[in-house]
């Protein structure tokens, strides 16, 4: 049968038999558009030919896709083995010539080597065993080495204490206000689920993989996977591919992760941290993530404050899952072999085409660069003349405005006493007080007019207005009883003696602070609105977002704008209240996605920081472009090593299979025509590399070497 062109259905007398060519076209049919399953492409013969699908047509296909990919592959073993890339960690070592294919002459980088991780969950397996029924037994394993082991994952799995603990939450994004705890207020973990401890990332009890976890290199290659297994995203997935990738590529290695900076902390207290601090490995957050980060954080861990990582997002998982999340309906109930190939092809597929967008890439950022550093340079020499500042000044603001950061602290526990006291005292005895004397007046006007306006004989209506009366007196009397023992409560907790007074000095001290409280719950209901109003904007633009669902997320974000402007006009009165009035906010600020760094600075400023430089709104975007200059700068001096090394990597790809090739064709013909064919397909995107890398030298501004390394 495969002499003629065809696999059989079943392993002996096979009574039905599939065209390669079908498969073929299938292969990359699924490979292109991830979700057109075998089934839809049996539907869609069935009707080709005129006649009904039967759900056995999907088996028998599948069964003979399986041997055809199979056959690929034994085919590609022989064929990496006669190129000589058959030896451990060959696909790492070149997944991306970009990254991996080291000259021996490069300038020194900060960091050798860049990649992102995270976890995602739309790959998750169904357990057939929830239906009670058998699961079927398929000894077959994955065939790539994109996949880190069960095993080599779960050595992780005890060996670090639980360093995250933040309150549980059912829902991150939750639209009641929820009381954040007073020793977090500079904690991001309460953000991001995946930061929360080990003991809540639990997963459905029917999901046998609950999702991958994988790492991704900065031009987006696929690295490594591991399945997530009836679980959330625990601490043992990222450490078990930081552990491979540090023993592949060894020395100054930058990882971004969306809960880099927390993580850090479990990576420093793991059997990974000597290894860790000997090879440099930095760990930072993508710089989509990190602005939803506190301010502190991002001074530490974001992208654009960390020297060397260039323009390099750390978001590249990000667009792997856009990608790979397609697959969800086709994976969902196969077995545990079909899920794995699936995406192993996804996987393979998806490496092929960012190979083929390489150069792209390179121009696409190289040009960037070029305008971002143009530009800026222009900006900044206007902006430092006007402020009459010099680039040593923007490293200084960052480091005073980190130190003032540093320094700050929550109320001590008996200040937060002190002002519920006050409060209590002055507030609400004295409204309850008035609301009590208003409630007597009324219940003794009621109780008159029932005197003298109901007949006599009416005793029925009588009882029922003196009772009525009565329960508002009762009710009122009750209030302002329950509020005078909350205040002997607090009175014998704080050991005082005299209640406070108006104008007493404790009295004008905890009133400022009191009112200082009411501006910070304005500004965080204000900071949660916006939150969550950005990422609900990101998931409009997923690809894979049902129609209904985009409609609820454009409904809420409807109500949400309305929320945020009456949040803002909360805000400015509680802003203009305080004793220091605060800068007011404008919809226009709150519309800017670099303002969530500005949260912490307005949430805390007990004292006027206004009169300080860094505080100032100038000063502050001047040293954001400051730094975006200099990461322009770096990503200019990352793509120049890249562009040769890319070049190098084509010069010498050329040389080493045209050998193979012509040798192949001598020893075995049948192997050698195969890599003959799938090398014109790989010198035909060099080709269009090639044609782009002079593009990019002939760019005005470029400063790499345009030769071969």
């Amino acid at each position: 049968l495969i002499y003629y062109g065809y696999i059989g259905c079943a392993p002996m007398y096979p009574t039905v038999a599939i065209s390669l060519r079908t498969l073929a076209a299938y292969r990359q049919s699924h490979r292109t558009c991830p979700r057109f399953s075998i089934q839809a492409q049996c539907k869609s013969l069935a009707f080709l030919h005129d006649i009904p699908y039967r759900p056995y047509l999907t088996t028998q296909f599948s069964v003979a896709y399986d041997i055809y990919l199979e056959i690929i592959h034994r085919v590609q073993q022989r064929l990496q083995a006669s190129l000589g890339r058959d030896t451990p960690n060959w696909r790492l070592l070149n997944a991306c010539p970009a990254c991996f294919y080291k000259l021996q002459d490069e300038p020194k980088l900060e960091f050798d080597w860049l990649i992102s991780i995270d976890g995602n969950n739309s790959l998750k397996r169904w357990d057939s065993s929830i239906y009670g029924n058998t699961p079927r037994v398929d000894s077959r394993t994955a065939r790539s080495d994109y996949w880190v082991e069960p095993k080599a994952v779960d050595q992780f799995q005890n060996e670090f204490d639980d360093i995250l603990q933040v309150d549980s939450r059912i829902d991150d994004w939750q639209d009641e206000p929820v009381e954040a705890h007073p020793s977090q207020s500079f904690s991001c973990v309460d953000r991001w689920r995946n930061a929360g401890p080990e003991a809540q990332k639990k997963m459905f009890s029917v999901f046998d993989q609950s999702g991958i976890f994988i790492a991704a290199c900065r031009h987006r290659f696929v690295l490594l996977a591991c399945d997530m297994i009836r679980s959330g995203e625990l601490a043992k997935y990222p450490l078990a591919l930081i552990d491979k990738l540090l023993g592949v590529y060894g020395p100054n290695g930058g990882c971004a992760y969306d809960i880099g900076c927390a993580f850090s902390k479990t990576l420093g207290n793991s059997s990974l941290a000597p290894q860790v601090v000997n090879l440099g490995f930095r760990m930072m957050v993508g710089a989509f993530h990190g602005h939803a980060h506190n301010r502190k954080c991002q001074l530490h861990w974001h992208p654009l404050y960390i020297p060397g990582t260039g323009h390099s997002e750390g978001e590249g998982c990000e667009h792997i899952f856009s990608a790979s999340n397609e697959l969800a309906r086709s994976t969902r109930h196969a077995s545990p072999f079909h899920r794995h190939q699936s995406i192993e092809e996804h996987f393979a597929f998806w490496d092929k085409d960012k190979y083929a967008a390489l150069s792209i890439f390179l121009w696409n950022h190289y040009r960037e660069a070029l305008k971002v550093v143009a530009t800026l340079t222009a900006e900044l020499t206007i902006i430092k003349a006007e402020l009459q500042l010099t680039d040593d000044d923007f490293p200084r603001f960052l480091r005073e405005e980190s130190a003032y950061l540093e320094c700050l602290k929550e109320l001590p526990v008996r200040d937060n006493l002190c002002i519920r006291y006050f409060n209590v005292t002055v507030s609400s005895i004295a409204d309850l007080s008035d609301s009590f004397r208003a409630d007597w007046d009324l219940a003794r006007e009621a109780a008159n007019n029932a005197l003298t306006e109901i007949p006599a004989s009416s005793l029925t209506l009588i009882n029922q207005a003196l009772t009525a009366a009565r329960i508002g007196v009762d009710s009122s009397y009750a209030r302002l009883q329950h509020a005078e023992a909350l205040v002997a409560h607090i009175e014998i907790q704080l050991s005082i003696e005299a209640r406070w007074e108006i104008g007493d000095e404790n009295y004008k001290c905890f009133k400022e602070e009191a009112s200082l409280g009411k501006y910070r719950a304005a500004l965080d209901e204000l900071e949660r609105l916006v939150i969550m109003r950005l990422f609900e904007l990101s998931k409009l633009s997923l690809s894979g977002t049902g129609y209904k669902l985009r409609q609820q997320i454009s409904k809420a974000l409807q109500r949400r704008s309305e929320a945020i402007r009456k949040a803002i006009t909360r805000y400015n009165v509680q802003a203009t209240a305080v004793n220091t009035p605060r800068p007011n906010i404008s919809w226009k600020d709150i519309a800017d996605y670099g303002f969530l760094a500005e949260f912490d600075l307005l949430r805390h400023s007990r004292a006027d920081i206004r009169s300080h430089d860094w505080a100032k709104p100038a000063h502050r975007e001047a040293t954001t472009k400051y730094f975006k200059l200099l990461r322009a700068r770096e990503e200019i001096v990352r793509l120049n090593i890249e562009f040769r090394r890319l070049r190098t990597a084509i010069h010498d790809e050329e040389l080493q299979v045209a050998g193979i090739i012509h040798d192949l064709l001598i020893s075995d013909p049948l192997l050698g025509s195969e890599l003959k064919r799938q090398w014109r397909s790989r010198a035909a995107t060099n080709a269009v590399h090639s044609s782009r890398l002079d593009q990019i030298a002939s760019l005005v501004g470029f400063s790499g070497v345009n030769a071969v390394g």
